[in-house]
């Protein structure tokens, strides 16, 4: 059985969607959390539902003193930080010739460079314990491309580039580093990516279906296992590219 007693985890966009969904995976399984957004009141609707070994930090992800007090903080509260899941994410979708710098520099910021800076926060902790586990929420736009998300599928290719290098890095430690890159799942995200462009990305999966919450939460468990010391910087598609 899936066992995260005695483990203290962070997880980021934990508001809402997927970062939720996880949040309440990961709780069930003994773990006790540090849950992260910029909405506090599902954030305060989400801890009072999971009862003990819950703590709510909201944090604006796009600035670096906030991110650098959240896993401060956590590390704090906690005592550790066994486990990091950078799940929190955000779009500006426009075509190129309509794309702002700020539409570029703002997704950039909070789903690549942020990810990066809670990486970097907790590795001293890891290291010194011997144990770790990153798990980066990509997307399948990060290998497939959208029209409209050059930005946001840039911030995800980006991640996996990152992730790879930092699982490298950091394998001799007992740390490991993966992603999951799901596709399109109905979440608050995809508000205004059309049913059109939802089936074209489906089509290109190899299990051509619209994939849940669940089944990223079953990888994440997967990639948090304790016996799962031989899974460092793979990226697992949901649904397969």
């Amino acid at each position: 059985m899936f066992n995260l007693n005695g483990k203290n985890a962070l997880i980021t966009g934990a508001s809402g969607g997927i970062g939720r969904a996880i949040a309440e995976t990961l709780h069930a399984s003994g773990a006790r959390l540090t849950i992260s957004g910029t909405r506090m009141e599902p954030l305060e609707e989400l801890a009072n539902s999971l009862g003990d070994r819950v703590q709510i930090m909201g944090c604006d992800l796009s600035n670096g003193v906030e991110v650098e007090n959240l896993y401060k903080g956590a590390q704090e509260k906690m005592g550790s930080v066994d486990i990091l899941v950078n799940n929190a994410g955000i779009t500006r979708d426009n075509l190129f010739l309509r794309m702002t710098d700020e539409d570029w520099a703002s997704v950039l910021e909070v789903n690549l460079t942020s990810t990066m800076r809670l990486c970097r926060g907790v590795l001293r902790g890891m290291m010194k314990s011997r144990w770790g586990r990153i798990v980066n929420i990509g997307s399948v736009v990060g290998s497939t491309g959208n029209p409209g998300q050059g930005n946001y599928a840039a911030s995800k290719a980006a991640l996996v580039g990152m992730s790879k290098s930092l699982a490298n890095e950091v394998a001799s430690r007992g740390i490991t580093v993966n992603c999951i890159a799901p596709g399109p799942i109905r979440t608050d995200l995809l508000r205004g990516i059309t049913d059109a462009q939802i089936e074209k990305i489906t089509s290109q999966q190899v299990i051509q279906k619209q994939f849940q919450k669940s089944d990223v939460c079953d990888l994440v468990e997967l990639l948090l296992d304790e016996k799962a010391t031989s899974l460092s910087g793979q990226v697992l598609n949901v649904g397969g590219v």
